[in-house]
């Protein structure tokens, strides 16, 4: 690996491609905070599908990509007097000394667990009103259901046992199977499954599992499955349009049995 001195010459090199970049180049010189905003969450989910796939050269790329974007940010900010690259640098800096007492103070942690909780508390003495103030509106709500659950777990807002967590889950599933039993409206529905959504996703939480990860891995083996249906049945001179459940059903084992 690379020595620290070659890590910010690899960085001042960046930064002297975006001003060049900037001076000289007219997409450029166009970009604003707000046009990029888009196209960094786009990165963002680049970035997520190089790590998905384990594809660590992807990877590199990927952080590049965002690395530059990052700033990029910094450039245009720092135009605007507001702030630069080293505000941004020694910004996150401090903040990580302060939230890290256990490193840089006389504090005593026992596990990963006391550190998030020590996080929260932190953040609360920083003048934030509420532990959920740090998450993103715009987030997705299933990634935005786990965050909510792991912050007020740091103020102790939490079930003591696994087990209460699963009963949790099944009150709410049969609230749901009420309500769509007595055929109500579409309001108690989404409500009812928002609930049930919302407690699966904390009983994933207590069995060490990320729901967006576990998700998403379905998906993909949805996608293999069903592709591999389409590619056999034509093979074999069907169309899909054509089959019944049953038959497509005999090509989804096969593909089961092919992974």
């Amino acid at each position: 690996m690379h020595s620290t001195d070659q890590k910010l010459a690899a960085f001042k090199r960046l930064l002297n491609i975006m001003d060049d970049l900037r001076a000289g180049c007219p997409w450029d010189k166009e970009q604003t905070i707000e046009s990029l905003r888009h196209l960094t969450i786009e990165e963002v989910y680049e970035l997520s599908d190089a790590i998905m796939a384990s594809d660590l050269p992807a990877m590199q790329g990927e952080l590049g990509d965002l690395m530059l974007h990052l700033v990029f940010y910094a450039k245009i900010a720092s135009e605007q007097g507001a702030f630069d690259i080293y505000d941004v640098l020694n910004g996150i800096s401090e903040k990580l000394i302060y939230r890290h007492p256990h490193i840089y103070s006389d504090v005593t942690v026992s596990d990963a667990t006391d550190v998030k909780n020590n996080w929260e508390k932190l953040k609360l003495k920083e003048g934030k009103k509420s532990v959920l103030e740090g998450v993103p509106k715009s987030m997705p709500p299933l990634v935005k259901a786990y965050r909510i659950q792991e912050k007020v777990k740091g103020v102790g807002f939490e079930w003591k046992a696994r087990e209460q967590v699963w009963d949790k889950v099944i009150e709410e599933l049969n609230e749901l199977k009420y309500e769509v039993e007595q055929e109500s409206d579409k309001q108690h529905l989404e409500d009812e499954f928002g609930d049930l959504l919302f407690a699966l996703v904390n009983y994933a939480r207590y069995l060490g599992i990320n729901p967006e990860d576990a998700l998403e891995r379905t998906n993909r083996k949805f996608i293999n499955r069903f592709q591999y249906i389409e590619s056999a049945s034509k093979k074999d001179g069907k169309k899909l349009e054509d089959m019944s459940l049953e038959e497509m059903d005999h090509y989804w084992n096969e593909a089961k049995s092919l992974e």
